[in-house]
């Protein structure tokens, strides 16, 4: 399956390592186009310095969505969520993952790796990159999370 000019931005630390690289394999395979900013080893990394370029890419419309992996998927969540106009959501099921897209228009996917499994995760970014955001109620509500 292809997709129109989708371009997806992914970022991990030493714990998504894997992960990233088999999801990397999946996109690419199915037609989108993928920036990859790291870490391309299992050697101990600051997952900050992986996230950030990833959420930059989406600021400045070099990427449409991202997704971003460590061991529990929080330190890459809150690193992202830094960003304004970021909206990353943790998810450790497809439901989760579906629903950060519907409800809350999330633009990067947050994978737990140490608590999910491969399978499970490529599922999720199957999931969160499919489904749409629903608008009308929910709209309204993303539109109050930014605070400046």
């Amino acid at each position: 399956m292809t997709h129109p000019k989708k371009i997806i931005a992914l970022g991990a630390d030493h714990a998504g390592f894997e992960y990233k690289s088999l999801i990397k394999n999946k996109l690419e395979s199915e037609g989108f186009e993928v920036i990859d900013w790291g870490t391309n080893s299992a050697d101990s990394v600051d997952y900050p310095d992986f996230i950030h370029p990833v959420a930059e890419s989406i600021e400045n419309k070099k990427a449409n969505q991202g997704i971003i992996i460590c061991g529990s998927g929080n330190g890459v969540a809150m690193t992202a969520n830094k960003h304004q106009g970021i909206r990353a959501a943790i998810a450790w099921n497809t439901d989760l993952a579906a629903l950060a897209r519907q409800h809350n228009n999330a633009n990067i996917l947050a994978i737990p790796a140490r608590f999910v499994s491969e399978d499970l995760a490529l599922s999720m970014v199957d999931v969160f990159l499919k489904t749409d955001f629903e608008g009308g109620r929910h709209q309204r509500r993303v539109d109050k999370i930014a605070s400046c």
